[in-house]
């Protein structure tokens, strides 16, 4: 018996001996990461205006940067907005793909092709805001990447809005230039903003933000036609139709995180103040998340409440359009390969 007793407290003791090893095991899995920096520490590529602390060192490994999504940094609050938000779309997905068929049914196919680009854009965005600060190269071929997939998006979801929430006297006006002309919109969208984050120093600031804004307003105001002229038949006809009305928030909420895009406030109102919370582009991501989840479900009830309109309206299109998607998605990406190769080559130069 005393036998059995004394292995018992053998094993206490060797289990209590292991638990005391865990803080070293998590600090040598997890080292305590560097400080954050000061803008005047890091180099002109990486300085955000009005941001004056919150910076992380350049030249470190990738284990430190992928740690850093712990970090208290000024990313943080973006990395986490769209890296939440795009593993609520991969839920989403497998949700709705337990009652929707997306491989044999062809008109369920834009419907994947919006949910694939959200997700695409949101990873893309989180990547950019966490990996980006390595070092120069790193910091343009990781934002080159998230254009890639804002381009996407913008094709995806005027790809839903045409088949899903448009109405018959919108689909005869426009049927014949809408996708072609979001695609190379889209397209322009990835050119506009890589060039510009590329020359963004050598160019006027007025048109650094002409090169991003202009080609994405316009991509946007043709994306968004199909909702909107929904929207003004809807409330002319005297509105009936609950779906509208998460349409119009996706419209609202997209307006204002526009504006927040555009307009470094509050931090331009407060430099300093917002380093690492409530910063212009924090609340942008925030309210183009909520834009985003309006969207898909509007467009998720479209797709199944709508079906006799679009079958009708659009018979086998969504073959075609899925062709242009990935052409787009190519086109985009390999526009933002050789803006990258461009960069390399300058850095290079600048090295010699």
């Amino acid at each position: 018996m005393a036998t059995v007793v004394m292995e018992q407290i053998g094993r206490l003791f060797i289990n209590a001996q292991q638990l005391r090893q865990i803080p070293q095991l998590l600090e040598s899995a997890f080292p305590t990461l560097p400080c954050t920096v000061k803008i005047s520490d890091v180099p002109r590529v990486f300085r955000e205006r009005h941001i004056l602390t919150g910076y992380r060192q350049t030249d470190q490994s990738w284990r430190y940067y992928f740690l850093t999504l712990f970090q208290r940094h000024n990313e943080t609050l973006n990395v986490w907005t769209h890296l939440l938000a795009a593993l609520i779309i991969l839920v989403k997905c497998q949700e709705i793909s337990e009652t929707v068929d997306f491989l044999r049914d062809p008109h369920a196919q834009p419907l994947f092709i919006v949910l694939l680009a959200a997700f695409t854009y949101l990873s893309f965005s989180a990547l950019a805001h966490l990996l980006s600060s390595k070092s120069e190269l790193s910091y343009y071929t990781f934002y080159f990447l998230d254009y890639v997939g804002v381009s996407v998006y913008q094709y995806g979801s005027a790809l839903a809005h045409y088949y899903y929430a448009i109405e018959k006297e919108w689909h005869s006006s426009v049927q014949g230039f809408f996708l072609h002309t979001a695609a190379f919109l889209a397209w322009l969208t990835c050119f506009g903003c890589c060039y510009g984050k590329y020359a963004r120093h050598d160019l006027p600031k007025f048109a650094h933000k002409l090169l991003q804004v202009v080609p994405s307003a316009l991509a946007y105001c043709l994306d968004i036609s199909p909702v909107v002229h929904r929207i003004y038949s809807c409330y002319w006809e005297g509105c009936s139709d609950p779906i509208v009305s998460y349409h119009v928030y996706h419209v609202i909420f997209f307006l204002i995180s526009a504006y927040f895009f555009c307009c470094p406030h509050p931090e331009s109102l407060l430099p300093g103040k917002c380093d690492f919370f409530g910063q212009g582009h924090q609340i942008f991501h925030v309210l183009v998340v909520v834009c985003t989840l309006m969207q898909i479900e509007a467009l998720r009830t479209d797709f199944t409440e709508r079906r006799p309109l679009y079958e009708r309206l659009h018979g086998d299109i969504a073959h075609d359009a899925v062709a242009l998607f990935i052409f787009t998605t190519c086109c985009c990406a390999l526009t933002a390969f050789y803006v990258r190769n461009r960069v390399r080559a300058s850095l290079y130069e600048k090295k010699e």
